[in-house]
């Protein structure tokens, strides 16, 4: 019990370390960026015509006219106390704006995991049932187009054959679920697919590749020996086993599919993060866009330590090769 609680106090402050140095190394990165961008947001507030000295005045009163370094210091203390800061542009509260808009891109996510998890399931399935077949290739064909089709080409494609030319979903808005749990799917769904296409590609290879060498197990083939039907032993004995690869990488992608929803969110016209950070980015709000980078960028890590401590826990293995 005292070496499995060091290990776990060991692998957790590495995990915490690195993770605060990721989320410093965004944070750094979004203001550095975002500094070689023409314009400013007092160029956006008085507007095209405002003269050198109107500019410069308003700079200096929302303290954009210091160095940068001091402006990233200033804002790494205040969020290390919570306070993400406020919008030159709107006077809305960075967090504020983040709890507003964050279930709808939390929705979007989930929905698309789950999406991609169910198809990719019952692909897999499909292929490792005969392995080089004719359906297996099909698969393997319908994989490598989903992987080949990133969102934002996914998302007008979808748009066209299922809203516009079917109209069996809205083109754009969203309804929220104080409107019905109907609506709101319905809303939900075209988005939520374009994200989850290519996450189907990658889940459906890494499952049909682990029922493969599942199925090629003793205890499967005693299975069959006892006359089981083959839907019974790919269900009951196979696919659980050959899922633990697959809910590792899910937990992984939720961060990604969280960061990812900037382009289907702007393309639906969603109220999500990703609508906004675009809105920010455009009008120069170098505080919103900080602010929501680093909070996406938290939860990605937050997901990626608490998917690697749970693989380690799970599968004691994994402490014996970190030395434990």
């Amino acid at each position: 019990m005292t070496r499995k609680r060091s290990w776990m106090i060991l692998n957790v402050s590495k995990h915490l370390g690195r993770g605060l140095l990721v989320v410093l190394l965004v944070a750094l990165a979004v203001v550095v960026l975002l500094s070689f961008a023409p314009g400013s947001v007092a160029q956006v507030i008085l507007g095209e015509n405002a003269t050198p000295d109107a500019v410069a005045a308003l700079e200096s009163k929302m303290g954009l006219d210091v160095p940068l370094w001091t402006q990233f210091y200033n804002w790494i203390v205040a969020a290390v106390q919570g306070d993400f800061g406020t919008s030159p542009l709107t006077g809305q509260s960075v967090t504020t704006a983040i709890i507003e808009r964050l279930p709808v891109t939390v929705q979007l996510a989930a929905m698309g995991l789950i999406i991609a998890l169910a198809v990719a399931v019952l692909m897999a399935v499909a292929s490792a049932s005969r392995p080089g077949g004719t359906v297996d290739r099909v698969m393997n064909a319908f994989s490598a187009v989903f992987l080949s089709v990133p969102a934002f080409i996914a998302g007008p494609i979808l748009i066209y054959f299922l809203a516009i030319k079917l109209q069996l979903y809205p083109v754009s808005g969203w309804a929220p679920i104080s409107e019905g749990i109907g609506p709101n799917l319905q809303s939900a769904f075209l988005p939520a697919l374009a994200i989850a296409l290519a996450e189907i590609a990658g889940f459906h290879r890494l499952l049909r590749n682990d029922l493969i060498s599942t199925l090629r197990e003793d205890y499967i083939a005693s299975a069959r020996a006892k006359g089981m039907s083959p839907t019974y032993v790919m269900f009951r004995h196979a696919l659980r086993p050959s899922s633990f690869s697959l809910i590792t990488v899910a937990g992984i992608s939720l961060g990604r599919l969280i960061g990812g929803t900037v382009i289907v969110e702007s393309l639906f016209g969603l109220p999500g993060l990703g609508q906004l950070i675009s809105s920010s980015i455009t009008a120069r709000d170098v505080i919103m866009v900080q602010g929501i980078v680093v909070f996406i960028a938290i939860v990605y890590v937050a997901i990626n330590t608490f998917v690697d401590l749970s693989y380690g826990l799970i599968d004691p293995r994994v402490r014996k090769v970190a030395g434990a």
